[in-house]
């Protein structure tokens, strides 16, 4: 007598499909001859024996095949010439020093936080400029002499001194005759010019300006009848003469 085939091994999800397929024939036949109610009721139960079905089915496939599973892969250690030697001395754990921020500079202090407080009593001495200042000139002085007496003619002398220290270059010495008619001739140490009876004299290029605590002189002829020919009036720079005759 021949020897029986052997039956095929029945897998998990055969063996869950059978028992879908028994539970959907039993919901039907309990569903045929129940009411409205009780069929909901029993088609809430059979959809979630549906689901638990569903998943245990999932489960045993995953189960049965878990060489189908993704592996996970690990990163290989990283190795001595990546990481790097560490400096000697260097503890493992300082093999790679966090950055640090950049330091920032400390502004710079002000003028009241640097201000140095005068002392109480302190004299200050002003700095020097870089030229010094000039002197102001004195006031001239001025001295008039009639030297001689001729007939038509007499010589007459100015002396004009300087008092300061500072020099003077200019300076004018005004002399006013009694008439139009008397003239004024051989001046030295000075040049003139008239207006009428009023003769201006100035200093000369021979003369050049006047030092200070020094003097000129200045000399002259009136020329006319010497009878009342003395100057009525001598000023040097706007102040007056001494030794007019009275």
């Amino acid at each position: 007598m021949p020897a029986t085939p052997p039956q095929p091994r029945r897998t998990v999800a055969i063996i869950l499909l059978d028992r879908i397929v028994a539970l959907a024939t039993a919901a039907r036949r309990v569903l045929t001859g129940r009411d409205d109610a009780s069929r909901v009721t029993w088609v809430a139960v059979i959809a979630v024996l549906g689901v638990l079905v569903a998943t245990a089915v999932l489960v045993g496939g995953v189960l049965r095949t878990p060489e189908k599973l993704a592996p996970v892969t690990l990163d290989p250690p990283l190795s001595v010439d990546q990481v790097g030697t560490p400096p000697a001395g260097t503890p493992r754990a300082q093999a790679r020093p966090a950055a640090t921020s950049p330091a920032v500079a400390a502004p710079p202090p002000t003028a009241s936080a640097t201000a140095v407080p005068p002392t109480v009593g302190a004299t200050t001495t002003p700095a020097p400029t870089g030229s010094p200042v000039a002197p102001t000139p004195a006031a001239l002085s001025a001295d008039f002499a009639i030297e001689d007496n001729a007939l038509l003619s007499y010589g007459a002398a100015v002396t004009i001194t300087n008092p300061g220290p500072a020099s003077k270059p200019q300076w004018t010495l005004v002399l006013t005759l009694p008439r139009e008619s008397l003239r004024v001739s051989a001046v030295e140490g000075a040049r003139v010019s008239h207006d009428g009876a009023v003769w201006t004299f100035a200093p000369d290029e021979s003369a050049g300006q006047l030092p200070g605590s020094g003097s000129v002189r200045v000399t002259f002829r009136v020329n006319g009848a010497p009878a009342g020919a003395a100057p009525q009036a001598c000023t040097i720079d706007g102040a007056a003469c001494t030794g007019l005759p009275d």
